[in-house]
Parts: C-alpha cells; structure tokens; sequence
C-alpha cells in the first residue's frame, strides 16, 4: 500500500487536510505539500491558507505538464 504517510513525511502540519489531499492525483499531492511548506516558510500565513494556495498552483503546474 503506496498511501500518503503524513507523520512520516513531516507534513503532520496538515493532518487536518488529510481528506482534501486525498483526494488528489498522487503527484499533485506531493507538489501541494512542497509548495504550501515553502509559503509558510516565507509568508505568515496558516497552514490551511498555504495548503489552500499550494493545491491550486500544483493543479495548475500539472495540468501545465499534461499540455
């Protein structure tokens, strides 16, 4: 079983997301996490806020990628 292990990945900062990241295709997922952990490293903003945003760009990166 492949599933998302958020302890052990270090994204138990979004364990309460845990059903809107299931949700998504395994490599946008991914991309989402990476993203909303760099604004909350750059910007003051929540964790549901970052997560938020990172799905949106991750979206739009893979889609990007599909053409």
């Amino acid at each position: 079983d492949k599933s998302f292990n958020y302890k052990k990945d270090n994204n138990w900062m979004f364990e309460d997301f845990k059903t809107d990241l299931d949700t998504l295709n395994p490599i946008v997922r991914e991309k989402a996490l990476s993203i909303a952990k760099e604004l909350i490293e750059k910007k003051d903003i929540s964790a549901k806020e970052a997560l938020s945003e990172g799905i949106i760009r991750a979206e739009e990166w893979f889609y990007d990628l599909e053409g």
